[in-house]
Protein backbone atom coordinates (compact mmCIF):
# COMPACT_ATOMS: atom_id res chain seq x y z
CA UNK A 1 0.00 0.00 0.00
CA UNK A 2 1.59 3.19 -1.28
CA UNK A 3 0.34 6.35 -0.17
CA UNK A 4 0.55 9.43 -1.67
CA UNK A 5 -1.44 13.07 -0.27
CA UNK A 6 -2.16 16.24 -2.49
CA UNK A 7 -4.25 19.20 -2.01
CA UNK A 8 -2.62 20.98 0.86
CA UNK A 9 -1.90 24.75 0.74
CA UNK A 10 -2.24 27.96 2.54
CA UNK A 11 -5.90 29.44 3.22
CA UNK A 12 -7.36 32.42 5.14
CA UNK A 13 -9.39 31.37 8.25
CA UNK A 14 -12.88 30.41 7.34
CA UNK A 15 -11.68 29.01 3.98
CA UNK A 16 -11.90 25.47 2.75
CA UNK A 17 -9.85 23.50 1.33
CA UNK A 18 -10.17 19.25 0.23
CA UNK A 19 -7.10 16.84 0.76
CA UNK A 20 -6.89 13.98 -1.67
CA UNK A 21 -4.60 10.52 -0.55
CA UNK A 22 -4.52 7.88 -3.63
CA UNK A 23 -3.33 4.38 -2.99
CA UNK A 24 -6.43 3.38 -0.63
CA UNK A 25 -7.51 -0.61 -1.26
CA UNK A 26 -10.34 -2.78 -0.10
CA UNK A 27 -7.27 -4.50 2.28
CA UNK A 28 -6.80 -1.55 4.34
CA UNK A 29 -9.24 0.36 6.58
CA UNK A 30 -8.29 4.96 6.30
CA UNK A 31 -7.65 7.54 8.32
CA UNK A 32 -6.55 11.29 8.46
CA UNK A 33 -3.82 12.44 10.74
CA UNK A 34 -2.13 15.69 11.46
CA UNK A 35 1.07 17.14 13.49
CA UNK A 36 1.85 20.67 14.51
CA UNK A 37 4.88 22.13 14.87
CA UNK A 38 5.89 21.07 18.36
CA UNK A 39 2.92 19.35 18.90
CA UNK A 40 2.12 14.94 18.70
CA UNK A 41 0.43 13.58 15.53
CA UNK A 42 -3.11 13.71 16.37
CA UNK A 43 -5.60 11.57 14.88
CA UNK A 44 -7.76 13.81 12.44
CA UNK A 45 -11.15 11.04 11.04
CA UNK A 46 -11.01 7.74 10.28
CA UNK A 47 -13.35 5.64 8.85
CA UNK A 48 -14.70 1.79 10.49
CA UNK A 49 -15.42 -1.30 9.24
CA UNK A 50 -19.17 -0.79 9.22
CA UNK A 51 -18.97 2.83 7.48
CA UNK A 52 -19.23 4.41 10.82
CA UNK A 53 -16.68 7.40 11.15
CA UNK A 54 -15.39 8.86 13.98
CA UNK A 55 -13.91 11.85 14.34
CA UNK A 56 -11.80 14.55 16.64
CA UNK A 57 -13.88 17.09 18.58
CA UNK A 58 -11.52 19.70 17.15
CA UNK A 59 -13.15 19.27 13.67
CA UNK A 60 -16.16 18.03 14.11
CA UNK A 61 -18.80 19.64 12.15
CA UNK A 62 -15.81 21.05 9.81
CA UNK A 63 -14.69 18.01 7.99
CA UNK A 64 -15.83 15.57 6.00
CA UNK A 65 -13.88 12.44 5.46
CA UNK A 66 -15.03 10.14 2.87
CA UNK A 67 -13.73 7.25 0.24
CA UNK A 68 -14.26 6.49 -3.60
CA UNK A 69 -13.34 2.89 -3.50
CA UNK A 70 -13.98 3.28 -7.35
CA UNK A 71 -10.98 5.60 -7.26
CA UNK A 72 -9.07 3.76 -4.67
CA UNK A 73 -8.95 7.67 -3.20
CA UNK A 74 -9.44 9.02 0.21
CA UNK A 75 -10.84 12.83 1.10
CA UNK A 76 -10.70 14.93 3.83
CA UNK A 77 -13.08 18.08 2.98
CA UNK A 78 -12.29 20.77 5.97
CA UNK A 79 -14.16 23.62 5.92
CA UNK A 80 -14.19 26.95 8.15
CA UNK A 81 -10.40 26.11 8.72
CA UNK A 82 -8.79 27.72 11.56
CA UNK A 83 -5.24 28.93 12.42
CA UNK A 84 -5.22 26.16 14.93
CA UNK A 85 -5.95 23.71 12.20
CA UNK A 86 -2.43 24.70 10.85
CA UNK A 87 -0.35 21.48 10.09
CA UNK A 88 0.73 18.38 8.53
CA UNK A 89 -1.46 16.31 7.44
CA UNK A 90 -0.96 12.64 6.60
CA UNK A 91 -3.58 9.70 5.40
CA UNK A 92 -2.39 6.25 7.02
CA UNK A 93 -4.26 2.90 6.73
CA UNK A 94 -4.33 0.05 8.86
CA UNK A 95 -5.11 -3.72 7.82
CA UNK A 96 -8.77 -5.01 7.60
CA UNK A 97 -8.87 -8.65 8.45
CA UNK A 98 -11.24 -10.16 6.45
CA UNK A 99 -14.52 -8.14 7.18
CA UNK A 100 -12.95 -6.21 10.21
CA UNK A 101 -10.43 -3.46 10.80
CA UNK A 102 -7.85 -4.15 12.72
CA UNK A 103 -7.55 -2.14 15.50
CA UNK A 104 -11.89 -2.18 16.32
CA UNK A 105 -13.72 1.15 16.19
CA UNK A 106 -10.88 3.23 18.40
CA UNK A 107 -8.03 2.12 17.18
CA UNK A 108 -4.74 3.17 19.05
CA UNK A 109 -2.39 4.94 16.25
CA UNK A 110 0.44 2.46 16.14
CA UNK A 111 -2.40 -0.40 14.31
CA UNK A 112 -1.98 2.54 11.21
CA UNK A 113 1.52 1.43 9.64
CA UNK A 114 0.75 2.53 6.23
CA UNK A 115 1.34 6.11 5.56
CA UNK A 116 1.90 9.06 3.38
CA UNK A 117 4.20 11.60 3.07
CA UNK A 118 2.17 14.32 4.41
CA UNK A 119 0.91 17.73 2.76
CA UNK A 120 1.08 21.20 4.50
CA UNK A 121 -2.55 22.88 5.46
CA UNK A 122 -1.36 26.30 6.54
CA UNK A 123 -4.42 28.65 7.73
CA UNK A 124 -3.73 32.87 8.50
Amino acid sequence: VQLVESGGGSVQAGGSLRLSCSGSASSVCMGWFRQAPGKERERVAHINDDGTIAYADAVQGRFTISEDNVENTLYLHMTNLKPEDTAVYYCAARRRVGQYCSGGPRPPTNFFIYWGQGTQVTVS
